[in-house]
């Protein structure tokens, strides 16, 4: 199966290895590193060593006590340095992911819309991004009801929360590998020069929350901060998608919905923060609130203030964004449509220019005699 991914194909083959042979057969060669991977599972010499690639780290036994009063032993996970190849191997993964849904999925739909250079990288990016924030929601959201965390209280009430599910790991792990990936798809999606800092700022921005959560043990608060934030993403890059397919009038109406979305999760994200670092941690008993680094225990002061503050100014600046962008739209809507007023008036003063000159020559050969009339008559159609 070849998964040649956008690039300019020309009818002599790039030589091998060259620049221009790797961007358009990045999704093979990826997908062969991956397999070496999966490959090295089948043999017993090779096993131990992928494994560590292949399946998640640092997993211990707990006992969990059933309904029933018995005890079962289940398996959990704590985050270490072992995860760093994992998220190496799902990188690749999502690597190859990519190149699928570009060639089999956005690539068939941009033909059809037959849309400029622009707006195709536009629409190339929104198509990517929606996909992944549609299905971490569903993960999300998954997770949120299977840990029961519906209950506010759960955020905190336990911590350190060493003890993960593997959905929840892996939830995590595919994360920070996702958002690892943007950076040699810069190379492998030849993205332009003036477009890379915008990608490479949302990227670094979610591994700057995201990897932090994850190590100090604040899993459960990032995850329902993330579903929450996904949800309004989701939306806003599917309005974008309708407008650059020409379906104006819904787009507007779910842009709406996805800007009242936007400022109300950025006041529940503020919340949530603030109960669970503020208040919620806080609240535990004096000797368990010490920075340990054995038991993961982040649960002091000073590192719950820094993640507070640390969230709050993400809002705020996700907030100013915003406004910025709106206030921007505005004014660029209103010039526009001074600009199309003042062609508007234009025209129809020039057509009363006309209208008035042509009533002026009528008058002016009204008042000639008959013979002279029926001259100029006579000039006209020749």
């Amino acid at each position: 199966m070849k998964m040649v991914v956008k690039g300019k194909k020309s009818g002599k083959n790039p030589p091998i290895f060259s620049h221009e042979f790797v961007i358009q057969n990045h999704a093979d060669l990826v997908s062969c590193v991956a397999m070496v991977f999966v490959l090295g599972l089948m043999f017993q010499v090779s096993s131990p060593a992928a494994s560590v690639f292949i399946v998640l780290q640092h997993n211990v036994s707990l006992p969990v006590e059933l309904a029933s009063g018995n005890h079962v032993d289940f398996t959990f996970y704590t985050p270490g340095l072992r995860d760093i190849p994992t998220v190496f191997f799902y990188l690749l993964i999502a690597i190859v992911i990519h190149a699928i849904i570009q060639e089999y999925v956005l690539d068939k739909i941009n033909r059809k819309l037959h849309l400029s250079k622009i707006k195709h990288a536009k629409f190339d990016e929104s198509g990517q991004l929606v996909s992944f924030y549609i299905l971490s929601l569903v993960a999300a959201v998954d997770l949120i009801w299977r840990e029961q965390l519906f209950n506010i209280s759960m955020l905190w009430e336990g911590y350190p929360h060493n003890a993960m599910t593997f959905g929840l790991k892996f939830f995590f792990i595919s994360q920070i590998a996702y958002w690892l990936h943007v950076f040699p798809e810069l190379y492998f999606q030849k993205v332009k020069k003036e477009d890379m800092p915008v990608k490479i700022q949302y990227a670094c921005l979610y591994l700057a929350y995201i990897v932090p959560a994850y190590y100090m043990r604040f899993n459960r608060v990032c995850l329902v901060l993330l579903c929450i934030h996904y949800a309004v993403e989701a939306v806003y890059h599917a309005c974008r998608i309708l407008s650059y397919a020409d379906k104006t009038a819904s787009a507007k109406k779910f842009f709406a919905v996805g800007d009242a979305l936007f400022v109300i999760v950025r006041l529940a994200s503020v919340i949530l923060a603030v109960l669970t670092f503020w208040y919620g941690l806080a609240k535990a008993p004096a000797d368990q609130q010490a920075l340990n680094f054995e038991t993961g225990n982040f649960n002091t002061s000073v590192v719950r203030l820094n993640c507070l503050v640390a969230v709050c100014v993400l809002q705020a600046y996700l907030m100013y964004t915003f406004i910025i962008a709106k206030v921007k739209r505005s004014r660029e809507l209103k010039s526009s449509q001074a600009s199309s007023l003042s062609a508007r008036n234009k025209k129809s003063q020039m057509e009363k220019n006309k209208a008035k000159k042509e009533k002026k020559e009528k008058e002016a050969e009204n008042e000639l005699p008959e013979a002279d009339q029926n001259t100029d008559l006579r000039q006209r159609v020749k």
